[in-house]
């Protein structure tokens, strides 16, 4: 790609504005990686001096800010390329992270640890059944590419999951699987995200480095106000960063962002 195909769409930054040029220069850039825009190949700081006529200083500060979130990736003899192992997706849809990791790319797959059926009073609270109530747990490691990513463990009412034991999770979503068992999925539900101390169990199966922490995803997905799925997630903290977005007379959203290296 060329300078002036670069140039293409680039919008103007304004200089008698309060926010510094090479904070304007990294919403530009954003913006433009959001449209698809860069997915060959990403300016070099001299294009983006020619381009949106800024210092070096300023093009490589707004470029090293989009390198701190890990949207860009510097490489000796390589150069600048946006990192397409970028996960995103809002909190305020009941997303799947299976989808999350495909669309941007990567081949999603799972390792399924445990696959039976289990008695769990907690779990059974939580899906507001009795404490003895049978139920079956899916346990899977989620890897995005060849690198873990997750830890899953999913109780549902065995009732509605009896037909998901002999399911192969390898490559596919729990979504996929009960639109395909019983005809419906979770449309409603919430999430509570906190950060937590792995466990050793944790700690090996996802590879983590010493000090490296993870985030702990709690979901209750129901149907139409049933209770269908009790999940907990244990997340590599490196990869899971919150971007909190506000736009004027929009409903601000909060969404998350997954990276692998």
């Amino acid at each position: 790609m060329s300078s002036d195909e670069f140039a293409e769409g680039a919008r103007v930054l304004d200089r008698g504005a309060l926010l510094p040029l090479w904070s304007q220069l990294e919403l530009e850039l954003r913006r433009r990686m959001e449209l698809g825009h860069f997915s060959s190949r990403f300016p070099t700081d001299r294009e983006l001096m020619e381009i949106y006529a800024v210092s070096r200083h300023t093009a490589r500060h707004a470029v090293s800010q989009l390198g701190a979130d890990g949207i860009l990736r510097r490489s000796r003899g390589v150069g600048t390329s946006v990192d397409l192992r970028t996960f995103e997706r809002s909190l305020g849809a009941l997303y799947s992270l299976f989808q999350v990791v495909e669309e941007s790319g990567v081949v999603q797959h799972s390792t399924v640890r445990t696959l039976e059926r289990v008695v769990d009073a907690d779990a059974a609270a939580n899906l507001g059944l009795a404490p003895d109530a049978e139920l079956v747990l899916i346990d899977r490691l989620r890897f995005a590419g060849s690198e873990p990513l997750a830890i899953d463990r999913i109780w549902l009412p065995a009732e509605i999951a009896e037909g998901l034991i002999d399911a192969d999770f390898t490559h596919t979503s729990l979504y996929t699987e009960l639109e395909r068992t019983i005809g419906r999925r979770p449309n409603e539900g919430w999430e509570r995200i906190h950060p937590a101390i792995p466990s050793d169990d944790h700690r090996t199966s996802l590879q983590l480095e010493d000090g490296e922490a993870v985030f702990c995803i709690e979901r209750l997905g129901t149907f139409s106000g049933e209770p269908i799925e009790w999940r907990v997630t244990t997340i590599r903290g490196s990869r899971f960063t919150f971007v909190a977005d506000w736009t004027a007379g929009q409903r601000s959203e909060l969404r998350l962002k997954m990276i692998t290296v």
